[in-house]
């Protein structure tokens, strides 16, 4: 498994090179800013922790030994380690969290692509005198700390809480419920956080639909709800891709929401590589889950979003 997608991952690479290449050719200094800032700033440090991957575990500062190393006859000596890869695979508590981490982010996913469709598309059909004031209330959040709004959730849903203060006061419940330290207050801390990202590429799609397309449908007797499930949703496709994109690669490694709003049965690929690098001092193992989680997450959701788009190109020209 690994094999093949560390091949996959090296076609990715070489179709993405092949690519910066040809546009290199022609707008290289439009886009090598950009391109050199990706470099600089993601795929060097990646290198960095592929590199600490391999290493082995030793006590010294940093916790590691280097797989580089010149011997006294000027001999490059490589020495790769794979125990880190080998415990990530055949460790069941590494297994549960990969799907456990895939589970919160996967409904949270799916609640902000319910939720933020809905506000998108409400949005869309307001006159435009309205529409950007709604998107700067939608944006307003982002201009208070990210640790101030998650623990903002944490004092709402905690047993003294406002949530079950309006509860106990309309005696609709006998005590206080848990609603905090589990997997539903991390979806919810999720959903509230990551929601303007699925909104935005959204709204930016309904906007760009015609609406003689419903007229239309509605001449050819559509009723409202067919014609929106027929036109209005495929239509808007590719910004609801874009918005799960999104959404769900920052949440499968989200580290700030479960550790404040989980409890410690809660368990995701953000915590374990927190704990592996600070508390454990384990690095080339927290290096093996941050490759793994990018081997098996990203690059597919990346390849797939590149053949869409190359599919979508030629059908356009078609």
């Amino acid at each position: 498994m690994i094999t093949q997608l560390m091949r996959h991952f090296g076609d990715f690479l070489w179709s993405e090179l092949r690519y910066i290449i040809g546009q290199l050719r022609d707008k290289w200094l439009v886009i090598s800013v950009p391109y050199a800032w990706l470099a600089v700033f993601f795929l060097f440090p990646f290198l960095i922790i592929v590199k600490i991957s391999f290493s082995e575990l030793q006590v010294s500062m940093p916790p590691f030994r280097n797989i580089i190393e010149w011997t006294p006859d000027l001999l490059l000596k490589i020495r790769l380690h794979f125990e880190s890869y080998w415990t990530v695979l055949t460790d069941n508590f590494y297994l549960h969290t990969v799907f456990s981490s895939l589970r919160i982010s996967l409904f949270s996913t799916a609640g902000c692509l319910i939720i933020g469709y809905m506000i998108a598309y409400s949005i869309s059909r307001v006159k435009i005198s309205w529409r950007m004031a709604l998107l700067l209330m939608i944006a307003l959040p982002f201009w208070t700390s990210f640790l101030i709004r998650v623990y903002a959730w944490m004092a709402m849903l905690s047993s003294k809480g406002l949530v079950n203060s309006i509860l106990l006061k309309l005696h609709i419940i006998g005590s206080p419920l848990q609603l905090l330290d589990n997997d539903a207050a991390v979806c919810l801390g999720i959903i509230y956080c990551y929601l303007p990202f699925m909104v935005f590429p959204i709204y930016a799609s309904l906007i760009k639909i015609n609406k003689d397309f419903i007229e239309a449908a509605h001449d050819l007797g559509c009723t409202p709800w067919r014609a929106f499930w027929s036109i209005t949703v495929p239509l808007s496709k590719q910004g609801m891709i874009a918005g799960i994109i999104l959404v769900f690669l920052p949440a499968i490694g989200e580290f700030v929401i479960p550790e404040i709003l989980g409890g410690p049965e809660t368990v995701t690929i953000g915590r374990v590589l927190w704990w592996e690098f600070f508390n454990n001092r384990n690095w080339p193992l927290a290096s093996a889950v941050a490759v793994l989680m990018i081997l098996l997450f990203v690059v597919p959701i990346m390849m797939l979003k590149n053949r869409q788009l190359e599919a979508t190109e030629k059908a356009a020209q078609a």
